[in-house]
């Protein structure tokens, strides 16, 4: 797996849809990919934008078609979900432009807000400055920490082969001691039993 060579490929797509599904590791790999010169800057804030930005659109469309109905199947969260909604209609723009910061909230928010009725005349505007701000604030993470990161992406490969020997031999050496134990379980429990079929001189 090399990084650099599927960011030649694939670039700023690969950027645009990573994001629409995971978000912020890919942000940050492409932040390190313009901090080594593979990609503008710019470019890859505005593609992360965009990613995640098309993700929360469709996440809200669901939401406000079929959110009641996905909702409803949470039952032990009712409660939860009523707050978050109150929240939303007591603050659409707190609560659209940092779902996307919340943990745990990356999918789920903008279903509820779908849910919610939010128009989207309201979501949209905010959906496109959350986006852009995420978009900016992971890519520069990313930027800023490539000199940090970007030495170990080149050899990752050499990293993985590392870790599966790491791996293998750790499960090898737990098999031997199992196989080792059960052994000696086999042996004594053999010992016992002619202990106990050895006649009684006395």
């Amino acid at each position: 797996m090399d990084f650099n060579s599927l960011i030649e490929h694939w670039g700023y797509a690969a950027l645009i849809f990573g994001c629409m599904a995971e978000g912020e590791t890919v942000a940050i790999l492409g932040g390190v990919a313009a901090h080594q010169g593979l990609l503008h800057f710019f470019l890859v804030a505005l593609s992360v934008a965009l990613g995640g930005m098309i993700g929360d659109q469709v996440l809200y469309l669901i939401g406000r078609k079929f959110g009641a109905r996905i909702l409803n199947r949470f039952t032990r969260y009712q409660k939860k979900i009523g707050q978050a909604q109150r929240l939303i209609n007591g603050h659409p723009r707190l609560f659209v432009i940092g779902t996307r910061f919340m943990y745990g909230f990356r999918i789920v928010g903008p279903i509820l807000i779908g849910a919610s009725h939010l128009p989207p005349k309201v979501f949209l505007p905010l959906n496109i400055l959350g986006a852009l701000l995420w978009g900016l604030i992971f890519t520069s993470v990313g930027y800023l920490g490539g000199e940090l990161i970007a030495p170990w992406l080149h050899d990752l490969d050499q990293h993985i082969k590392h870790w599966i020997w790491l791996v293998v031999a750790v499960a090898l050496v737990i098999a031997l001691r199992l196989w080792l134990r059960q052994r000696r379980k086999r042996r004594d429990a053999a010992t016992d039993n002619d202990t106990d079929n050895t006649p009684d001189n006395q």
